[in-house]
């Protein structure tokens, strides 16, 4: 009996899969920190044979290859993939043994990149799930417009093949186990509510609904492209690090600063990160400190922002969240902090400094505030496809993302920041408390803005 078990990678929305029998397992698409892979293989006593790679990955940085070599199994990776490393070259049609009655069977999907694979996992001869990638996703598919730009559409047309080619081959009980749309930027369909991201599917859940499955080529390819949104800028060295040859991961914690190491870093121009809550950190941080909570996208946001390359100092509340984060940002090529310290804002600060603060408020207060005549600049901080569906009139639009090389468009005045739920504001008004400017972070559902009688811009589309 086989059985496949879930890796979750829950801040980059991508999944990676341990399946087998009771002998020998295959590992696709393993995530950078291997250790939990060789963790669950042990758990169920089962030796990994084989990795496979649906394709080279743009999100983030893959433990294929380091966990082959530690472990002996073959290493499969698409044929048409440039690799500098030795691998198994994957072909359509090539079966690789896997267990007793057990094998994965290779099937070619171009869409997401032009080598992408797929692979079936049979039993017996008979097909029983089927390793999609970047390409059947639950709800959507695999944006096509990572690779080059001048492959879009033609990489988007290949997706809605090797969709319809899923379909037909396979049976409607199959499931569908992608690796990416649960969250990820690599799904083309990140619309809150849609099935895209839901938690399992099979083929004939997709041939219901999905987008790729019901529609004709051309309608599909025109939605597809019109819905694209901003790609994160880190993107743009995962994948050379994966056709490289990524390092093993090192994962032994960083070096301790104290204060005056901290002040250094910051005078030099280094990011040093506030890991804590965005309670805390608007209640009192080091000037110049950036907030990014442990517990939201902190690998993706931080990566997407910082300048490759910046030298990155974490201060959090534990070692334990130091450890997470590490964890996290290694997964995106962000190896190894400069530096780390533990405890609060007092064990941070230089002495005879204090910490600083920003006030936090709800749309109701933003309302209020607008109502009795402050100076107010709204800041909208969603991405571009967010803030399609609307917006607080008069409000000026930055992405998060870009907030911290664009500073001089924001106008002047006290900046009221919001996003769609609070994080992303808090991390846009730690970006303009470290500038000096005065921040209020709206720490608020966007559905509030409407309740509070703000006047919002509603596009005919939307």
């Amino acid at each position: 009996m086989f059985f496949v078990e879930v890796l979750e990678t829950e801040g980059l929305g991508n999944r990676s899969y341990l399946a087998g029998g009771s002998r020998a397992a295959v590992v696709v698409d393993p995530p950078r920190d291997i250790d939990r892979v060789i963790g669950e293989a042990a758990r169920r006593e089962v030796r990994i044979v084989a990795v496979a790679e649906t394709h080279v990955h743009n999100d983030y940085v893959s433990g294929g290859l380091e966990l082959a070599r530690l472990t002996g199994a073959r290493y499969l990776v698409p044929t048409g993939a440039e690799v500098a490393y030795t691998r198994v070259a994957v072909a359509d049609g090539d079966v690789e043994p896997v267990d007793d009655n057990l094998v994965l069977r290779a099937v070619a999907t171009p869409g997401h990149t032009p080598h992408h694979m797929s692979y079936v996992l049979e039993e017996s001869g008979r097909a029983v799930a089927a390793f999609t990638g970047g390409s059947l996703l639950i709800g959507g598919v695999g944006r096509p417009d990572l690779v080059e730009p001048r492959l879009t559409e033609r990489l988007a047309r290949a997706q809605h093949a090797s969709a319809h080619r899923l379909a037909a081959d396979l049976d409607d009980e199959v499931a569908v186990l992608p690796t990416h749309g649960f969250g990820s930027f690599c799904s083309s369909s990140r619309v809150p509510g849609s099935r895209a991201g839901g938690a399992h599917t099979t083929i004939g859940a997709e041939k219901a609904s999905n987008p790729v499955l019901v529609q004709d080529v051309d309608t599909f390819v025109a939605e597809l492209l019109a819905g694209l949104d901003d790609v994160p800028a880190y993107y743009a060295h995962m994948g050379p690090a994966n056709a490289g040859g990524p390092a093993p991961v090192d994962l032994t914690a960083p070096r301790r600063a104290d204060s005056a190491e901290i002040a250094r870093r910051l005078a030099a121009g280094e990011w040093v990160v506030d890991l804590r809550s965005r309670v805390a950190f608007a209640a009192g941080h080091v000037a110049g400190t950036f907030n990014f909570e442990v517990d939201g996208q902190l690998a993706t946001h931080l990566a997407w922002m910082i300048p490759w390359g910046r030298p990155v100092t974490l201060l959090a509340e534990s070692a334990e969240d130091i450890a997470r984060a590490q964890r996290e940002l290694t997964r995106v090529g962000v190896d190894r902090p400069a530096a780390a310290a533990v405890g609060s804002p007092a064990d941070w600060i230089t002495g005879g400094s204090a910490p600083v603060s920003f006030p936090r408020a709800t749309f109701a207060a933003l309302a209020a505030a607008r109502e009795h005549g402050e100076d107010v600049v709204v800041l909208d901080v969603r991405r571009d496809g967010e803030r399609a569906s609307g917006w607080i009139a008069g409000s000026v639009h930055l992405p998060v993302h870009q907030v911290h090389h664009r500073l001089a468009e924001v106008p002047a005045g006290r900046v009221w920041v919001h996003c769609a739920g609070g994080m992303r504001a808090a991390i846009a008004a730690s970006v303009l408390d470290a500038a000096g400017r005065d921040v209020v972070a709206v720490d608020d559902g966007f559905a509030a803005a409407a309740e509070a009688g703000l006047p919002l811009v509603v596009p005919a589309h939307a």
